[in-house]
């Protein structure tokens, strides 16, 4: 069972157009980002996955443009239906916001079997079953 803890809630309603906005590198996409993105989506929210332009490296196998590709793949469906959007956004330090920003911050709090899914070890093996061939 997931948990969710709202570290900033908005005083506005919240309208069936808008968006949640989840940034990351996701590298690669796996299962416990499309469970994530999942919550919000049988939940019948909107989902705005931004991926972070960061500079491939061991950390980072994959473009950013690759990364887009394997979501708007995975998600085709979705993005025909209105209910997700994918975009590049260029690398980020930090989210910041000022007071009354009309909008929640929320952290979603993953069960076990799903915060041990590592996208580390998935690069990891990845690696291994390269080197392999």
């Amino acid at each position: 069972m997931w948990d969710k803890k709202i570290h900033v809630k908005s005083s506005l309603e919240r309208k069936e157009e808008q968006f949640s906005f989840f940034i990351g590198r996701w590298q690669p996409l796996h299962a416990g980002h499309k469970l994530l993105f999942g919550r919000v989506l049988e939940e019948g929210g909107n989902v705005l996955i931004g991926i972070r332009d960061v500079k491939p490296d061991e950390k980072n196998p994959f473009t950013a443009s690759e990364v887009f590709v394997t979501i708007t793949d995975f998600y085709k469906e979705f993005i025909n239906a209105g209910r997700v959007k994918v975009m590049k956004i260029p690398d980020i330090c930090s989210v910041e916001f000022g007071r009354g920003v009309g909008y929640d911050i929320v952290e979603h709090i993953p069960p076990t079997e799903v915060a041990d899914i590592s996208a580390t070890k998935i690069r990891e093996q990845m690696k291994k079953d390269n080197e392999s061939r």
